[in-house]
């Protein structure tokens, strides 16, 4: 039987930070799902490229999105909204950074709402809050939630490890522990972050802006367990097959469901 799915991301989330900003329930929630702490992203390890990626299970090369400015593919690939909608699941998107709109194709998604975190604060609660109205009525199958406060007022602003982010992970946390406790009966949360980050900024090789936590969490995956050799990559694979989806004929990633 199909499982519905949220699939949170929170932009900028360094495994090391998320294990060490203060939040009790990050540890409490690896304990109760399939995880690593050490998933690799993609070069250049830059949000929209990044998400590109997730969305597309290719690298950045194959799709083109090579920075913050979307690129429209040569040879499209279907993403997992298109995807998951063609196969007749509900799929909806609640973000807080506009440059994401490009992950859908129109007319695959049943409602996309964003939250411009450039044009006000506190957008990772307020995102969570719409989203949460909505899976209660609707029950999507697939919903994406975009946290983006832990990159923007966080890292880029005051350094990556800095207290600001490590506050900003809190709060991330918190949304994250909310989303948990309140979700209907019968969804699997995936947790996991685009890119980490040093200093103030991101993009290159080093091991801190390309680890990133990834975790699973429902009936399919085993409490506690360790998992490895896990990409950006794997989520749409892995989405996919818990949705009962076949993949894309160009998606590379696995599943590990």
């Amino acid at each position: 039987m199909s499982e519905k799915i949220v699939l949170i991301l929170v932009d900028g989330m360094r495994p090391d930070g998320m294990m060490e900003c203060g939040h009790a329930f990050p540890a409490e929630f690896l304990k109760k799902s399939s995880y690593t702490l050490k998933a690799q992203t993609v070069i250049p390890s830059v949000t929209l490229p990044c998400h590109v990626s997730l969305f597309h299970s290719v690298d950045p090369d194959r799709h083109g999105t090579m920075t913050n400015t979307y690129a429209q593919q040569v040879r499209p690939i279907k993403g997992m909204f298109d995807q998951f909608d063609k196969h007749g699941k509900k799929c909806a998107f609640f973000y807080t950074w506009e440059e994401l709109r490009d992950l859908s194709r129109p007319d695959h998604l049943h409602t996309a709402v964003c939250v411009n975190q450039h044009k006000q604060e506190g957008t990772d609660r307020k995102i969570t809050d719409i989203a949460l109205q909505y899976i209660e009525k609707e029950r999507p199958d697939f919903t994406f939630v975009y946290l983006g406060e832990t990159d923007e007022r966080g890292g880029h602003s005051h350094g990556w490890m800095s207290p600001e982010y490590m506050e900003c992970l809190r709060t991330a946390w918190d949304c994250i522990e909310r989303i948990y406790n309140e979700l209907p009966e019968g969804y699997t949360m995936i947790v996991t972050a685009d890119h980490g980050g040093h200093a103030r900024t991101h993009g290159t090789t080093m091991p801190e802006d390309m680890t990133t936590p990834m975790i699973f969490n429902g009936p399919r995956f085993e409490a506690g367990k360790e998992l490895f050799d896990v990409s950006i990559k794997d989520v749409a694979v892995t989405a996919a097959k818990l949705l009962e989806v076949p993949a894309a004929d160009e998606w590379e990633g696995k599943a590990h469901c």
